[in-house]
Protein backbone atom coordinates (compact mmCIF):
# COMPACT_ATOMS: atom_id res chain seq x y z
CA UNK A 1 0.00 0.00 0.00
CA UNK A 2 1.21 3.47 -0.85
CA UNK A 3 1.90 5.91 1.98
CA UNK A 4 0.68 9.50 2.25
CA UNK A 5 3.57 11.64 3.44
CA UNK A 6 3.07 15.17 4.71
CA UNK A 7 6.32 16.96 3.85
CA UNK A 8 6.65 20.71 4.12
CA UNK A 9 8.35 23.71 5.65
CA UNK A 10 7.18 25.13 8.95
CA UNK A 11 8.35 28.03 11.10
CA UNK A 12 9.51 27.42 14.65
CA UNK A 13 6.16 28.77 15.88
CA UNK A 14 4.19 26.33 13.69
CA UNK A 15 3.17 28.37 10.65
CA UNK A 16 3.34 27.24 7.00
CA UNK A 17 2.72 30.76 5.67
CA UNK A 18 3.41 34.19 7.07
CA UNK A 19 0.65 36.68 8.02
CA UNK A 20 0.29 37.86 4.39
CA UNK A 21 0.51 34.38 2.87
CA UNK A 22 4.23 34.75 2.27
CA UNK A 23 6.72 31.91 2.24
CA UNK A 24 9.85 33.94 1.49
CA UNK A 25 11.28 32.72 4.79
CA UNK A 26 11.79 29.19 3.42
CA UNK A 27 15.40 28.27 2.71
CA UNK A 28 16.12 27.37 -0.91
CA UNK A 29 19.93 27.51 -0.87
CA UNK A 30 20.44 23.74 -0.91
CA UNK A 31 18.65 20.43 -1.48
CA UNK A 32 17.63 19.68 2.16
CA UNK A 33 16.93 16.04 1.26
CA UNK A 34 14.37 16.82 -1.44
CA UNK A 35 16.15 14.77 -4.15
CA UNK A 36 15.95 11.65 -1.97
CA UNK A 37 12.33 12.43 -1.08
CA UNK A 38 11.39 12.82 -4.76
CA UNK A 39 12.69 9.29 -5.43
CA UNK A 40 10.06 7.94 -2.99
CA UNK A 41 7.02 9.59 -4.58
CA UNK A 42 5.21 9.72 -7.90
CA UNK A 43 2.08 11.64 -6.92
CA UNK A 44 1.03 14.73 -4.98
CA UNK A 45 -2.14 15.71 -3.11
CA UNK A 46 -3.06 19.38 -2.93
CA UNK A 47 -6.09 21.47 -2.18
CA UNK A 48 -7.58 24.12 -4.44
CA UNK A 49 -5.65 27.06 -3.03
CA UNK A 50 -2.29 25.27 -3.25
CA UNK A 51 -3.13 24.12 -6.78
CA UNK A 52 -4.00 27.64 -7.90
CA UNK A 53 -0.86 29.02 -6.24
CA UNK A 54 1.40 26.49 -7.97
CA UNK A 55 -0.28 27.21 -11.31
CA UNK A 56 0.28 30.95 -10.91
CA UNK A 57 3.95 30.40 -10.03
CA UNK A 58 5.01 27.83 -12.59
CA UNK A 59 2.44 27.29 -15.28
CA UNK A 60 1.99 23.78 -16.62
CA UNK A 61 5.48 22.33 -16.08
CA UNK A 62 7.15 21.49 -12.74
CA UNK A 63 9.97 23.81 -11.63
CA UNK A 64 13.59 22.71 -12.14
CA UNK A 65 14.53 19.82 -9.85
CA UNK A 66 10.93 18.73 -9.31
CA UNK A 67 9.87 15.45 -10.92
CA UNK A 68 6.74 15.12 -13.00
CA UNK A 69 4.12 13.92 -10.51
CA UNK A 70 0.55 12.72 -10.87
CA UNK A 71 -1.47 15.54 -9.33
CA UNK A 72 -4.63 14.94 -7.31
CA UNK A 73 -6.49 18.18 -6.67
CA UNK A 74 -9.01 18.12 -3.80
CA UNK A 75 -11.80 20.63 -4.29
CA UNK A 76 -15.56 20.90 -4.06
CA UNK A 77 -15.61 24.18 -5.99
CA UNK A 78 -13.37 23.55 -9.01
CA UNK A 79 -15.10 22.08 -12.05
CA UNK A 80 -11.95 21.12 -13.95
CA UNK A 81 -8.17 20.98 -13.56
CA UNK A 82 -5.29 21.02 -16.01
CA UNK A 83 -4.64 18.08 -18.32
CA UNK A 84 -2.95 15.19 -16.54
CA UNK A 85 -4.24 16.22 -13.11
CA UNK A 86 -7.19 14.52 -11.44
CA UNK A 87 -9.95 16.38 -9.63
CA UNK A 88 -10.99 14.69 -6.38
CA UNK A 89 -14.37 15.91 -5.17
CA UNK A 90 -16.07 12.81 -3.82
CA UNK A 91 -15.87 11.37 -0.31
CA UNK A 92 -12.31 12.18 0.78
CA UNK A 93 -11.74 9.02 2.84
CA UNK A 94 -13.01 6.72 0.10
CA UNK A 95 -11.07 8.50 -2.65
CA UNK A 96 -7.77 8.60 -0.71
CA UNK A 97 -8.04 4.95 0.29
CA UNK A 98 -8.64 4.02 -3.36
CA UNK A 99 -5.55 6.00 -4.44
CA UNK A 100 -3.43 4.54 -1.62
CA UNK A 101 -4.43 1.04 -2.76
CA UNK A 102 -3.53 1.71 -6.39
CA UNK A 103 -0.13 0.88 -7.89
CA UNK A 104 2.63 3.42 -7.53
CA UNK A 105 5.11 5.01 -5.20
CA UNK A 106 4.26 7.01 -2.09
CA UNK A 107 2.21 10.22 -2.25
CA UNK A 108 3.29 13.70 -1.17
CA UNK A 109 0.71 15.63 0.83
CA UNK A 110 1.78 19.11 -0.23
CA UNK A 111 -1.02 21.23 1.20
CA UNK A 112 -2.89 23.30 2.06
CA UNK A 113 -3.77 23.54 5.68
CA UNK A 114 -7.42 22.51 5.26
CA UNK A 115 -6.53 19.38 3.29
CA UNK A 116 -3.76 18.52 5.76
CA UNK A 117 -6.15 18.79 8.72
CA UNK A 118 -8.82 16.82 6.90
CA UNK A 119 -6.49 13.93 6.03
CA UNK A 120 -4.94 13.98 9.51
CA UNK A 121 -8.38 13.85 11.14
CA UNK A 122 -9.35 10.94 8.87
CA UNK A 123 -6.11 9.15 9.89
CA UNK A 124 -4.99 8.88 6.25
CA UNK A 125 -1.49 10.33 6.71
CA UNK A 126 1.27 7.79 7.34
CA UNK A 127 4.37 9.95 7.79
CA UNK A 128 5.22 13.55 8.60
CA UNK A 129 8.45 15.20 7.45
CA UNK A 130 8.93 18.77 8.64
CA UNK A 131 11.62 21.22 7.63
CA UNK A 132 11.57 23.38 10.77
CA UNK A 133 13.02 26.77 9.86
CA UNK A 134 14.74 28.86 12.53
CA UNK A 135 12.32 31.76 12.28
CA UNK A 136 9.41 32.93 14.42
CA UNK A 137 6.77 34.46 12.16
CA UNK A 138 4.44 35.59 14.92
CA UNK A 139 1.35 34.77 12.87
CA UNK A 140 0.11 33.29 9.63
CA UNK A 141 -1.45 30.01 8.62
CA UNK A 142 -0.92 27.28 11.22
CA UNK A 143 0.27 23.85 10.11
CA UNK A 144 -2.48 22.04 12.00
CA UNK A 145 -5.85 23.58 12.71
CA UNK A 146 -9.13 22.08 13.77
CA UNK A 147 -7.53 18.81 14.83
CA UNK A 148 -10.17 16.58 16.41
CA UNK A 149 -7.96 14.11 18.26
CA UNK A 150 -4.44 13.68 19.53
CA UNK A 151 -2.07 12.11 17.07
CA UNK A 152 1.00 10.35 18.41
CA UNK A 153 4.13 10.11 16.30
CA UNK A 154 7.40 8.21 16.47
CA UNK A 155 10.57 10.04 15.47
CA UNK A 156 12.25 8.11 12.66
CA UNK A 157 15.04 10.51 11.74
CA UNK A 158 16.38 14.00 12.24
CA UNK A 159 19.06 16.15 10.68
CA UNK A 160 20.38 19.55 11.69
CA UNK A 161 21.81 21.82 9.00
CA UNK A 162 24.50 24.45 9.60
CA UNK A 163 22.00 27.28 9.06
CA UNK A 164 19.75 25.99 11.87
CA UNK A 165 17.14 24.22 9.74
CA UNK A 166 15.99 21.00 11.39
CA UNK A 167 14.53 18.16 9.32
CA UNK A 168 12.31 15.88 11.37
CA UNK A 169 10.81 12.61 10.14
CA UNK A 170 7.97 10.93 11.98
CA UNK A 171 5.84 7.83 11.53
CA UNK A 172 2.27 8.22 12.69
CA UNK A 173 1.22 5.67 15.31
CA UNK A 174 -1.99 3.96 14.25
Amino acid sequence: MRKVILQLAVSLDGFIEGPKGEFDWCFTDQDYGMSAFFKRIDAVFMGRKSYELTLSMQGEEPPPGFPKLKEYIFSHTLKKVKDGAELVNGDTKTEVEKIKNSKGKDIWLFGGAELISSLMNLQLVDEVILAVHPVILGGGKPLFKEMKTRTWLTLTNSKVYDNGLLMLGYKIKK
